[in-house]
């Protein structure tokens, strides 16, 4: 059975998982686009601007401006959907498919334990020759 992790440790791990992030080289992104990226990519299924704005409780030209910016960084597409002309569909990018890769393994990084500093760490048992 997987600990339970506190809001102050899931805190914790969300600033050290920005911070890392924000000092590397590459994409910055606010935190409504990365809500609608993550959207895009951890939830299946086809994405359109009203099912997202509906979705993330924002409006529909908010979801817009992100998707310019996504789609400036080549992090998401926009697609007429051929079943309904009016409608856009938003499909995944090769680019976006490296990035969420990179913020998982931010995560994992920032997420591991630190170690025990070496007070608490047990002593080793060690056997002298008889």
């Amino acid at each position: 059975m997987a600990a339970e992790i506190s809001s102050d440790n899931l805190i914790t791990i969300l600033r050290d998982t920005v911070v890392s992030l924000v000092r590397r080289d590459g994409v910055d992104l606010s935190a409504r686009q990365l809500g609608v990226f993550l959207t895009c990519y951890l939830d299946d299924g086809a994405h359109t601007v009203r099912g997202l704005a509906h979705q993330l409780n924002v409006s529909k030209p908010a979801i817009t401006r992100a998707l310019d910016r996504l789609a400036d960084l080549d992090l998401a597409r926009r697609k007429v959907d051929p079943a309904d002309r009016r409608s856009v569909l938003v499909q995944r990018t090769s680019k976006g498919n490296a990035f969420l890769r990179d913020i998982r393994a931010v995560l994992g990084e920032v997420s591991k334990p630190a170690p025990a500093p070496a007070a608490e760490r047990p002593a080793s048992r060690r056997r002298s020759a008889a």
